[in-house]
């Protein structure tokens, strides 16, 4: 496993520290391949479209604690996607069941035309007062942006000041955009801020404990920390034979959860891409126990994490019978649809490790996956784990996937290939991207919440969801007809990777 370095400010970048990659055009067993024989570079573009910005990953997971306030340090148009992630904190919260999600406190310290070239830390500095005597929150987070890192400020010098003086965590978090072209980045600048700042040791067990109405002591249950985006809960019904609950980090989390998050007996993830480094982190630095096995899309890949949770919490036969229950509960199920969606044909359009795992739910049922375009890809995890590796987990259980690109949003390329494959559905995980599906003709499913598709139970959701937009597909097909393509038909002629080189092994359009 990398070393994960908690006492410096700034984590690597994953070009740094996975060799991650952006441009690619292949196979995924040929990409799995390279991946592990060291025989895979960057394929750079001469052209691109358009990148994802780290600020925004990172904004993603610090906006969400209940009780803290987020600074963005930069110009005021960089402090947008602070109250986009604010929007999602409130409209999922009905999926975790919180009734009344605290009101998100997000604010721009506004850097202007002045201060980038005198400099900004005055106003960082009066920026955090402000809120502190404004919303007195239990944390603040700053999040620097291009024009703060660009100019220089010292944006670790004024939060531990400021955390000297307010009597509150302060955490400054680098994830300038230019810093990395893998937006991804910005998650693990997210979670190195809240491992090495909010984190505190485990407390003896014997200290661990909650005052009932009386003042007596009730010891806290055991809890597994789950690293995730949002969405619905299925893991309390998991944990549960286990005598665990989850603890989610950090949708919802507060400052006493995140601090208390080293006395978990485990750490999953819903994906490698999002908590590989704070799993690692929490491994490393408080020997909280890391679930390496893939997230549990399919039922392989469930049997397999539930086996692994078993093995890391010393009851094995607890899985055993959790594996049995949900077969017998839903495998008959599963074999209708997979009768049903026979002959079906889907492209999915997602980050990397949400996307592997509706690969894995298409080949589960019985769905031909005819291409995928993933927006990174990151040839080792921050486990160094083959058994936590997703892409490689959908290849072994469910075959090859062909017209796999490596391609950080270039929907130019999208739209190409879609126009040529001409798939039955496209998968998307991100909004911006269906829209080109539907202008198709192309049924376009997007699901929000990570957590849908999971367990057994997730397949037949799935699967359900699959066949409604397949059989609603009457407003597409209408559109397909007025919608005009902005894409002119010189570019729809040429190979949807002539801008990435000349490296593009067979198994591509």
């Amino acid at each position: 496993m990398p070393e994960v370095n908690l006492k410096v400010p700034a984590v690597a970048v994953r070009e740094i520290r996975l060799s991650t990659i952006t441009g690619y055009a292949g196979t995924a067993e040929n990409l799995v391949h390279r991946s592990r024989c060291g025989g895979l570079g960057e394929q750079e573009r001469g052209f691109s479209q358009c990148l994802g910005c780290s600020t925004s990953n990172a904004a993603c997971m610090v906006t969400l604690v209940q009780d803290g306030a987020v600074i963005s340090h930069g110009p005021v148009g960089c402090s947008t996607c602070l109250h986009e992630f604010a929007f999602t904190y409130r409209v999922n919260a009905p999926l975790r069941g919180i009734d009344s999600p605290t009101p998100r406190h997000v604010y721009s310290t506004n850097l202007t035309e002045e201060e980038t070239v005198f400099g900004g830390n005055e106003k960082l500095a009066a920026t955090i007062r402000e809120v502190f005597e404004r919303d007195a929150p239990n944390v603040i987070f700053i999040i620097t942006t291009c024009a703060s890192g660009i100019i220089g400020d010292d944006v670790e010098g004024i939060a531990n000041d400021a955390e000297a003086e307010l009597g509150l965590p302060v955490v400054a978090i680098f994830c300038e955009g230019f810093r990395s072209k893998v937006w991804t980045s910005g998650f693990d600048a997210g979670y190195h801020g809240i491992a090495r700042k909010l984190i505190k040791p485990p407390r003896p067990l014997e200290e661990r404990y909650t005052l009932d109405e009386n003042g007596a002591k009730i010891p806290d249950r055991p809890f597994i920390n789950v690293i995730n985006f949002w969405g619905s809960d299925v893991f309390s019904r998991w944990f549960e034979p286990f005598g665990a609950v989850p603890r989610f980090i950090t949708p919802y989390s507060t400052l006493a959860s995140l601090q208390t998050a080293g006395e978990a007996i485990a750490s999953v993830q819903i994906c490698t891409t999002l908590g590989s480094y704070l799993s690692g982190a929490l491994e490393q630095g408080f020997a909280v126990p890391a679930l390496r096995a893939a997230p549990p899309y399919g039922r392989a890949a469930t049997d397999r994490w539930l086996r692994e949770l078993g093995r890391l919490l010393g009851q094995p036969e607890v899985a055993e019978r959790l594996i049995a229950e949900e077969a017998e509960r839903f495998n008959d199920q599963i074999a209708e649809l997979r009768q049903r969606l026979e002959g079906t044909t889907a492209y999915v359009t997602a980050g990397a490790g949400h996307g592997h795992a509706m690969l894995q739910l298409l080949g589960e049922l019985g769905v031909k996956a005819n291409g995928a375009a993933l927006f990174h890809h990151d040839p080792i995890n921050d486990f160094d784990s083959e058994d936590a590796d997703s892409l490689a987990a959908r290849v072994r259980d469910y075959g090859d996937v062909p017209n796999v690109s490596i391609c950080n949003k270039q929907e130019f390329e999208l739209v190409n290939v879609l126009s040529r494959i001409k798939p039955d559905l496209l998968l998307a995980r991100h909004g911006g991207m269906t829209l080109w599906g539907a202008k198709l003709g192309i049924p376009s499913l997007l699901i929000g919440d990570e957590q849908f598709g999971m367990g057994y139970e997730g397949i037949v959701k799935y699967g359900q969801a699959i066949l409604e937009a397949l059989e609603n597909d009457e407003f597409v097909r209408n559109l397909a007809k007025h919608a005009i393509n902005p894409y002119s038909k010189w570019w729809l002629e040429q190979s949807p990777y002539t801008f990435l080189g000349a490296d593009v092994v067979q198994g591509v359009l």
